[in-house]
């Protein structure tokens, strides 16, 4: 239990509680041992009322609507952009400290964005002129934990990615509606199947579009990843270009990754920094030729890495394929790392 009447202790809030990202949320503030002084829970007015468990206690999920955030030290927002857009800063404005897991202000300048095991060392300014920490998305954090060891040793010219992106994206709902349709497909191939969250239906199916389409004609996820990525790792001018895609697979993403370095890259010395990084599982480092899925990845709190290739006619280039929980760490883990880094070194 991590409740304590301590009270440098943080009070904490948590919007968006009944989702998926929510109740990682608390399940990880007590798996963790974050210390806290009490956990109060909001969501919108149609999951307000329900009762969740919290460190053994029992609390009852608070309407967002009118929630009072001036008892609260730390907020975790989890519960959809237009959400954190309408309710962040006002939480900041009455002294929460917000770490904010949407795409409203990833690209703030007044708000870092932050992968704990890679720029940390932002918060060490204090806290935000926003009041809002931002948690990447759910592809660029594994990516970018991998990158800056390759930055650093050997330079990147351009990264290509390709990801495969799972249902748990769209939270709760894109679970069920792959779950749906997947049972409505096989049991009537000719059925028009659920399409809701996916467009089309995502059951039996792979989708290369996520979030909107832009004028370039790439998508806003794609955008995504070009962006954060050059702001966590401090590359203005990082040549990053994806294809995001979505996947019949119930949770953790999967990533395609070609890297081309500036300087000729030995495998084993790659494969050995990999493995070195903190919470990184790589797979061939003990049998050539093994990789992760999301079936079998194993460890949901770590970046897992497989199929490492040098490539025979360029030296510089080299593949990477990934596996990650991106509902944990790609959101909840992630967050929660950031509350732990801040909550270790007194910047609250």
């Amino acid at each position: 239990m991590t409740y304590v009447s301590d009270p440098a202790a943080p009070r904490i809030a948590i919007a968006g509680a009944t989702g998926a990202v929510g109740n990682t949320l608390i399940e990880l503030i007590s798996s963790r041992g974050l210390r806290h002084r009490g956990v109060r829970l909001a969501a919108s007015a149609r999951s307000a009322g329900r009762t969740v468990e919290v460190d053994g206690r029992a609390q009852v999920v608070e309407d967002l609507d009118g929630f009072d955030f001036t008892d609260v030290d730390l907020a975790f927002f989890s519960a959809g952009t237009s959400v954190s857009e309408k309710w962040a800063r006002p939480a900041a404005a009455q002294g929460a400290l917000v770490i904010d897991n949407t795409n409203a202000f990833r690209m703030d300048p007044d708000t870092p964005l932050v992968v704990p095991q890679v720029n940390a060392d932002v918060l060490l300014a204090g806290r935000p002129a926003s009041g809002i920490i931002a948690n990447p998305n759910c592809s660029t954090i594994p990516l970018v934990r991998l990158l800056q060891t390759v930055e650093q040793r050997w330079g990147i010219r351009q990264v290509v990615v390709s990801t495969y992106q799972a249902a748990s994206g769209q939270g709760q709902h894109g679970i069920a509606e792959l779950r749906e349709g997947s049972a409505l497909a096989l049991s009537d191939p000719d059925a028009e199947l659920p399409a809701e969250r996916f467009k089309p239906a995502l059951a039996f199916n792979v989708v290369p579009f996520i979030d909107k389409l832009l004028d370039t004609g790439f998508t806003m996820e794609e955008q995504k990843m070009l962006q954060e990525s050059r702001k966590i790792l401090g590359l203005p001018h990082l040549d990053v270009t994806t294809t995001c895609v979505r996947v019949p697979v119930v949770n953790s993403h999967s990533e395609a990754v070609w890297v081309e370095a500036t300087e000729p890259v030995d495998r084993a010395e790659l494969v050995a920094r990999l493995a070195e990084l903190p919470e990184v599982t790589v797979h061939d480092k003990d049998a050539p030729g093994g990789f992760p899925t999301p079936r079998t990845a194993g460890e949901p709190d770590h970046v897992h890495v497989g199929r490492i290739r040098v490539a025979p006619h360029n030296p510089r280039g080299f593949w990477l394929w990934l596996v990650a929980d991106n509902v944990r760490i790609g959101a909840a883990l992630n967050a929660v790392q950031i509350a732990e880094y801040v909550l270790d070194r007194g910047l609250l």
